[in-house]
Order: C-alpha cells, then sequence, then structure tokens
C-alpha cells in the first residue's frame, strides 16, 4: 500500500461508458482496478452488444464535457481532429421549442457532438492504458462475497469464453478479492437480487413509463466548409406534451457523418429508407427531412424501445453493504430523450473522485458505501424530476400538482424564449447543467413568464 494510492483493489462490474470513468476515478486511489465486462471487448470497441441504446443520438451536455475533460486531459481536442465538432450551443444548434424557433446568439456554453461508438472507444483506450487498470472481459459477475463483519470483500464471476459457452453446465467459476466493489453494469444489474440473497432488502424501484420510441440511422455528412455544409452542427425538435408526439435529433459526429434519431410517442419511427424519411418530412423542424435526403451512404437503422425512467432506491437502504458502491444506470435510468444520462454519470464519479480524496489521508473505507448512496440519492433528484415531469404529462390521469406546473411554466417560458435571446441563454444553461434550475425562476425571468401569462389569458 502506497500513499498516493491508500487502498490495494478495486473491482468494477460493467466496462461501458460508467465503468470506464469510474474505473479512470479508482485509478488516482488504488494499486489495482480490475473491470469485470460480460461481453467481449478491448481497447479497440466502442459500443458493444450490452449497451443498445450505443447505437443512437447522445448528447454530453456542457457540465458533463467539463468533467470528462478534468479527467481525461485532452480528450476534447482527440474527439475534434477525428472531426467531432465544438461549437457554442446557441450558434450552432437550429432548435425548434415547441412556441417556435429558438435564437440562434451566442450562450457562452459550449458543447461537441460525437457517437456514444466514438466516445466509448477513446475512454476504454485512454482507461485501459493505465498501468493500476486490468480488463477481464468475456466474464459475467455472479455474485458478492461477504466477510465475516458483513462487509463486501469480492464478487463471484464466471468465464463466458467459448469454452464455457460449448459447456455451460461446467463453467469457471472464481472469486476476485476487492477493499471495493462498484456496480456500473447497467439497467440489468442483478444488484437487487444479490443484496435480497443477503437479508438485504431493497424498496420497489420507482418507474415512470416514456412510451417513446426512436429509430436512429449515421449517414454522410458534406465537408466542414464545402458549399453543401449547413450553418448548424444539430438540428433539434423536442418532444412536448400532449402537442408534439413526434420529434429528432440530428447531430453531426466525427468522420463527417450525422447521427439522426427520430422520436415518437405511442408512435415508433419506420426503420425501411422511405418510412424513415416520411417520418422526418412530418416534422415541423424541416432540417432533419433535407439532410436524410442527401444522404448517399448510410448505416443500418436501429430501433429502440427500452426508454422508461427506473430508480432503485438504494439511498434508503439503512443497511446497506459496507465496501459497496453502485451508480449509472445500475441505479437509475433516464429517459435518453433528455440527454442526462451521459452528463449525470460523469456526475457520480467525479463525487466518488471527491468523497475518496477525503478520505485518503486516514486510509478510512468503512462507511463510504452507505454515504456514497445518500449523496448519490441528492444528485439524482434533479435530473429525475426533470425527466419524470415531462413524461409524466403524457398520461390523461394522475399527473402530480408539481408536474402540472412545470409543464405550465415551460410552456410559458418556451414562449418567452423564442423572443429573449437571455432568457434563452439562461434556460441553455440549466439544460446543459452548469446552472441551478432554480435561475429559471429569478424575478429577471420568473417576471417575463408572467408576463406572457397575462397576455394569453
Amino acid at each position: 500500500m502506497r500513499n498516493d494510492r491508500p487502498w490495494d483493489k478495486a473491482v468494477v462490474i460493467g466496462a461501458s461508458y460508467a465503468g470506464l470513468v469510474t474505473a479512470r476515478v479508482l485509478a488516482d486511489f488504488f494499486g489495482e482496478v480490475v473491470l469485470v465486462e460480460r461481453d467481449a471487448v478491448d481497447e479497440d470497441t466502442g459500443a458493444h452488444p450490452g449497451a443498445p441504446q450505443g447505437y443512437h443520438a447522445h448528447a454530453m451536455l456542457a457540465r458533463g464535457g467539463q468533467i470528462l475533460e478534468r479527467l481525461f486531459p485532452g480528450l476534447r481536442a482527440e474527439l475534434r481532429a477525428a472531426g467531432a465538432p465544438v461549437f457554442d450551443y446557441g450558434e450552432g444548434i437550429d432548435f425548434l421549442l415547441p412556441a417556435g424557433p429558438a435564437p440562434r446568439h451566442r450562450t457562452g456554453v459550449r458543447i461537441q457532438s460525437f457517437t456514444r461508438d466514438e466516445l466509448e472507444r477513446r475512454l476504454r483506450r485512454r482507461v485501459l492504458a493505465l498501468p493500476q487498470v486490468r480488463l477481464s472481459s468475456s466474464t459475467r459477475c455472479t455474485g458478492l462475497t461477504r466477510d465475516s463483519s458483513g462487509r463486501v470483500n469480492g464478487v463471484t464471476c464466471r468465464s463466458q469464453d467459448a469454452r464455457s459457452a460449448v459447456a455451460p453446465e461446467t463453467p469457471e467459476s472464481f472469486e476476485l478479492a476487492a477493499d471495493l466493489v462498484v456496480d456500473a453494469s447497467g439497467r440489468s444489474s442483478s444488484l437487487t437480487d444479490w443484496l435480497s440473497a443477503t437479508g438485504v432488502a431493497v424498496p420497489p424501484k420507482r418507474s415512470v413509463k416514456a412510451k417513446v420510441t426512436y429509430t436512429s440511422m449515421n449517414f454522410d455528412r458534406a465537408e466542414e466548409g464545402g458549399p453543401a455544409h449547413p450553418d448548424y452542427y444539430v438540428a433539434y425538435q423536442m418532444l412536448f406534451a400532449p402537442s408534439v408526439p413526434r420529434a429528432g435529433v440530428l447531430l453531426a459526429v466525427e468522420r463527417n457523418r450525422w447521427t439522426c434519431s427520430l422520436f415518437g410517442f405511442e408512435d415508433q419511427p419506420p426503420t425501411d429508407d422511405t418510412g424513415y424519411l416520411a417520418f422526418a418530412e412530418s416534422l415541423d423542424n424541416p432540417r432533419l427531412a433535407e439532410q436524410i435526403r442527401r444522404r448517399s451512404v448510410q448505416e443500418p437503422a436501429r430501433r429502440y424501445t427500452n426508454v422508461d425512467n427506473q430508480w432503485r432506491l438504494y439511498h434508503t437502504v439503512k443497511n446497506w453493504p459496507d465496501r459497496l458502491l453502485a451508480l449509472g444506470d445500475a441505479v437509475c435510468v433516464f429517459n435518453p430523450v433528455y440527454g442526462q444520462g451521459l452528463t449525470v454519470a460523469a456526475m457520480e464519479a467525479e463525487l466518488l473522485r471527491r468523497m475518496l480524496g477525503r478520505r485518503r489521508a486516514d486510509g478510512r473505507l468503512d462507511g463510504v458505501g452507505r454515504a456514497f448512496q445518500k449523496k448519490l440519492g441528492r444528485l439524482l433528484l434533479s435530473p429525475w424530476t426533470l425527466s419524470t415531469n415531462s413524461d409524466l404529462m403524457w398520461s390523461r390521469e394522475g399527473q402530480p400538482l408539481a408536474a402540472r406546473f412545470a409543464h405550465w411554466y415551460n410552456t410559458r417560458l418556451f414562449h418567452v424564449a423564442v423572443e429573449d435571446a437571455a432568457v434563452w441563454a439562461t434556460f441553455v444553461r440549466v439544460v446543459n447543467m452548469v446552472a441551478s434550475p432554480a435561475v429559471l425562476f429569478h424575478p429577471s425571468v420568473a417576471l417575463k413568464v408572467l408576463t406572457v401569462t397575462r397576455r394569453r389569458t
């Protein structure tokens, strides 16, 4: 054990995005970090079968981009060199709000667009290059191990190599000892079952149905600076209950491509070329259909339907085992239409970094598990409320008062934002998690919202 890394070994279950950023943080505190991944992955793997949503449009909000740059210095420039553009949110996005087009003015919020595939590949290469990190791929975690005091001290695993697939009745099983175990295995996590098997009861998870399907396609984009290059890097039409049940986003990504995702509430955007274009033509933002029509090279269209919001309430478990953490989609899954998942996972990794940093001097890990889950519960409350309040408004019954008020306020806020660049810039900062939602209720904004309310009533 060395002073710069006071603990010996950590195990991270899951080597997708959340697992990778977590492993990067743990490598500063542990002599060895083992990433256990059920799929066959290596340093050249991007999106993989265990992350089916990886083929669809992803948004890295400004807050998430800032955190990733701190954890992986130079990442933004590396992605930019591959063709992932960096631009001001207000200047680079053709954004259609329910009330009309958003102002195309500078907001001071810089973002970058890329595919999940490219992001994961770059992160995986960097993380696996760290001398502290070891990858155990094609390996499924099957449970937790605990010592006599009840602390988690490792995981049980089963190899999923070719030999095990041929003879599944005799799989290669083994244990990995660890000072800390982190579940970052995503929405398919088995942690609740493992805890129940050891007598730890977890309350039923919260779930809010989204009933949204999205279908995505990558296709060629005109070279930047060329005559056919448009004056935007993103074209977007947002879903908004109940008046806008169809929407979509078009993102400029690396290697001169567009990623386009079309969204439908109780309406599945087609995967065939003719139907895909027809759906895009039905939108009020014409930019998506314009670029789809111009495509000459395309990748397969993929559909994704599992977009419900789900929150496993680990922060409420009073007898949470020591030396165990859970984060990412293993705890909370958001409707991806709102683009929060990547940024929230980065914020969770940053939270872990702060907590371990405070414990570095005395080397205490006991108590960090429950403390982390409680802080994580507070961190998740704001993005969960934003996502679920919007989704609850699709239902005709049982709409909570808070959701109705948020919808009432946002409807009028959008009418202000299309005419007021300063209000739009404030909204952009909140959406990108670089400002608190409370700023939308500051008198300088709220008075304008109330004024537009009086004009409209």
